[in-house]
């Protein structure tokens, strides 16, 4: 364990009165989950703006140029983008950062399952948001070399994967896993809100120059992480307060091992500290081998796939098709692409709400996976008639899409983090988290990858491979959802 001048957020020393008796253990977990959504959120919003400025730095114009409303400068691109092959050149800039993404993923579970996830969290965003900046700093340096944007975003990558695998083994700390599902649900809301936010920010600055979508959202995730430095408090332990879901007779052992150590010399504490803490920690294939975790991996690499394509590909869509007759501006198309965001926020509150009241996960992820199927359709072949068709038709596609991609990532990974299998190990959470959301950033680094490549033969194409890995995401959870089944069946 670290000790407490290091695991203590700095700003309950300057303020005592928020630690206890003074504040309870409901306060704080208020606390956590706020600072841990906005940590999180923007995360998000800095991940945002490669898909809002991808129709300025690519080939942007559509054939049909009397159809376009709103045409300045930005139509003529940014080389090395801005060429007939400009579409393949940033897919593969969302792959350079993804593949980083996602190989960084399995390590920061690694890695925060053994140190300080305060710190750790806080390094990811101060990393993240200099190398967001660094990125933007190319218009104002007049940088054309492909290299170098490549370059920047397998850093930011790497400093971005930290995130995921801290925020939620620090939530997972501090909750049950009573309503885990909605309550984890209305927090994970924060991806979409970070992409709300990020879309908002990067369309606002975008008239100013491109370079402004990066560097406003890169100052942003600095400051949040400013705050969570200050506050963030990883353990309830850490507070004097009892982890939520520890059973009585555990914390009576707990407290008897605690007066026993008082009698004890210092050196012996240490010790026993750093052996407890390697031994606790459980490995990275051990992690694998968990029940249910290997299918609802498979199942959000190809969820994640689907959702990442729509994340840094749905403005350009939006853009380069024509609604109700005209073309939009790279702005307008960059704020309309939000509304699939908002319906994510709710289809991931749903998909919460029912898995905790039908008490089954993985029948409710495929209730949302195949529902998605004709939402996309429906999408795709009549989306194009009028706004408002557009606007219904893209709120229930990320209603249905979000929904699963959102229950996995949380409510899932923490069940299985701290299942009886585990012996409710809580510090295996970070490495499970990591494994399935690592896993699934494999599907999202490959998703928008070939959707720049199948976008030069036509959309159509483009959601066909999403059809088609919806499917597949419902497929790796049907043996899950039986076994649930036949436990609803039986009565257990």
């Amino acid at each position: 364990m670290q000790s407490e001048s290091l695991s203590l957020a700095p700003a309950l020393t300057l303020f005592p009165r928020l630690k206890p008796p003074h504040k309870t253990l409901l306060f704080h977990q208020i606390c956590v989950l706020v600072i841990t959504f906005l940590a999180y959120a923007s995360f998000h919003a800095s991940r945002k703006p490669p898909s809002i400025v991808k129709s300025v730095l690519g080939p942007t114009v559509p054939s049909n140029a009397t159809q376009v409303s709103n045409l300045s400068s930005n139509d003529v691109g940014w080389p090395p983008f801005n060429g007939t092959r400009g579409t393949h050149r940033l897919g593969e800039l969302d792959l350079a950062f993804l593949a980083s993404y996602s190989i960084g993923m399995y390590l920061a579970g690694h890695i925060g399952d053994r140190i300080d996830l305060r710190l750790f969290l806080v390094f990811g965003m101060m990393g993240s948001g200099l190398f967001t900046i660094l990125f933007g700093l190319g218009y104002w340096l007049d940088v054309h070399v492909l290299g170098f944007f490549v370059g920047v975003q397998i850093v930011c990558g790497v400093f971005q994967s930290i995130g995921w695998p801290c925020v939620v083994a620090v939530v997972g700390n501090w909750l049950g896993e009573s309503k885990r599902g909605l309550i984890m649900g209305v927090w994970n809301s924060h991806t979409s809100v970070g992409n709300i936010i990020g879309s908002v920010v990067a369309s606002g600055v975008l008239e100013f120059g491109w370079g402004w979508s990066f560097v406003v959202p890169g100052i942003l995730i600095i400051l949040v992480g400013v705050l969570v430095f200050l506050f963030l408090v990883v353990n309830p332990e850490d507070m004097g307060f009892v982890r939520p879901g520890m059973d009585i007779e555990m914390s009576v052992e707990i407290d008897s091992a605690e007066n026993i150590q008082k009698v004890e010399s210092e050196e012996a504490k240490l010790i026993e500290s750093d052996n407890s803490d390697s031994s606790s920690a459980i490995g990275f294939l051990e992690a694998w081998m968990l029940p249910g975790v290997a299918p609802f991996a498979f199942c959000l690499f190809f969820s994640k796939l689907v959702a990442y394509t729509f994340l840094y590909w749905l403005p350009f869509y939006i853009r380069h098709t024509a609604v109700a007759g005209e073309h939009l501006s790279h702005k307008t198309a960059g704020l309309l692409s939000t509304i699939f965001d908002i319906g994510g926020v709710l289809g991931g509150i749903t998909a919460g709400f029912i898995s905790d009241m039908i008490e089954a996960r993985a029948i409710t992820s495929i209730l949302f996976l195949f529902l998605s199927i004709p939402a996309l359709a429906l999408y795709r072949h009549f989306g194009s008639l009028s706004m408002l068709i557009n606007i219904m038709l893209m709120f229930l596609s990320g209603f249905l899409v979000n929904g699963p991609y959102s229950l996995i990532t949380t409510a899932v990974a923490a069940d299985l983090g701290t299942q009886s299998s585990n012996d409710r190990n809580s510090r295996a959470l970070a490495t499970v988290t990591a494994i399935i959301d690592g896993t699934g950033s494999v599907g999202a680094a490959l998703g928008p990858l070939l959707a720049g490549y199948i976008s030069t033969r036509g959309w159509n194409s483009v959601f066909f491979m999403l059809i088609l890995s919806i499917f597949f995401a419902g497929l790796f959870l049907v043996r899950v959802a039986r076994t649930e089944l036949r436990e609803k069946l039986s009565g257990k």
